[in-house]
């Protein structure tokens, strides 16, 4: 029974055996005596449908040139599903694809660039980057990603480059999220949902000379401290983005620059109490409390002999 074949965004890993060309040719009938015109044209047509060295054709919509695949701007909803093996740069940019299906890079292990900007990204799969140990630059900008999962780039650790920027509802990093990428030097979290940043996610990047974070909503409470103090430590430069960065609370320090704010602003954050201080507070508690109950024994000791003032006026009237 003949079967459909499989939809582009229902890929899922696959093994990356390609037929070898004894076995293509094994499987056509014979025609026979060859003919030099029949066999001329055998050739031709074979050669047009046979896998090059680089494991297949080019995909339909793509251009494919020196291990460049190129199938941006061609209002693609899915992933094209076979590309050539040694494909080394990938764009996929200004399409419409929502999602990447799990094991879609498992073949390409030369890939080193991927541009996935600008689609309709909402969450990558777990393990997707678990075969592109040679994976350099990537791109996820403009998209709808809403949060970057624990080891979300397991593997890819030579990954020098990544853009997250311009994903809106980006409201959470996990701490984990950049775990062992120690070549990473650039990372862009701009002009997302972000309110805070843990000092956790970005501890394990040795390697990080420029973060870019202008353009979030950043709370600028005592958490934000740890952050602020390890970016003027160990950031060679951010000033290509520091006055984007601002505070959007607390009501206090709204609209400042983020980079302006030094251990004076976080000078309440580090106010402790002594033992005397915690005396003193137990003391004026006891003194307020008897304070208390003494005022309402006056009161009521008041308001008895008002009322008894009061039955003896009229008894005297009467």
């Amino acid at each position: 029974m003949d079967t459909a074949p499989a939809p582009m965004g229902s890929l899922q890993h696959r093994s990356c055996q390609q037929p070898k060309m004894g076995d293509t040719w094994s499987q056509l009938p014979w025609p026979g005596p060859p003919r030099p015109a029949m066999l001329l044209v055998s050739l031709i047509l074979a050669a047009g449908v046979m896998p090059s060295d680089a494991g297949t054709s080019c995909p339909v919509l793509c251009t494919c040139h020196n291990q460049v695949v190129d199938c941006s701007s061609q209002r693609l909803f899915s992933v094209p599903p076979d590309l050539p093996r040694d494909t080394r740069n990938l764009s996929l940019a200004h399409n419409r694809i929502a999602a990447v299906p799990s094991g879609y890079l498992t073949c390409y292990v030369e890939l080193r660039v991927l541009d996935l900007r600008n689609n309709s990204l909402v969450e990558l799969p777990a393990g997707l980057f678990l075969h592109a140990k040679r994976l350099a630059h990537l791109d996820l900008s403009y998209n709808n990603l809403s949060h970057v999962p624990a080891d979300m780039f397991q593997a890819a650790h030579g990954l020098v480059h990544i853009d997250l920027s311009h994903n809106p509802g980006l409201r959470r990093v996990h701490p984990r999220a950049f775990q062992g990428l120690a070549q990473l030097r650039d990372l862009d979290l701009s002009y997302g949902g972000l309110a805070f940043l843990s000092l956790e996610a970005l501890e394990g990047l040795p390697g990080l000379v420029t973060l870019q974070i202008g353009g979030n909503p950043w709370v600028c409470g005592c958490t934000m401290e740890p952050l602020l103090k390890w970016l003027r430590n160990r950031i060679q430069r951010c000033t290509a983005d520091s006055q984007l960065a601002e505070c959007r609370g607390p009501p206090e320090v709204e609209g400042a620059p983020l980079f302006s704010l030094t251990e004076e602003s976080f000078k309440a954050c580090h106010l402790t109490l002594t033992l005397d201080d915690y005396l003193f507070i137990a003391f004026v508690g006891f003194v307020v409390s008897i304070a208390s109950v003494a005022t309402n024994f006056l009161l009521g000791i008041t308001a008895n002999c008002c009322h008894r003032w009061s039955k003896a006026s009229e008894e005297e009237e009467v």
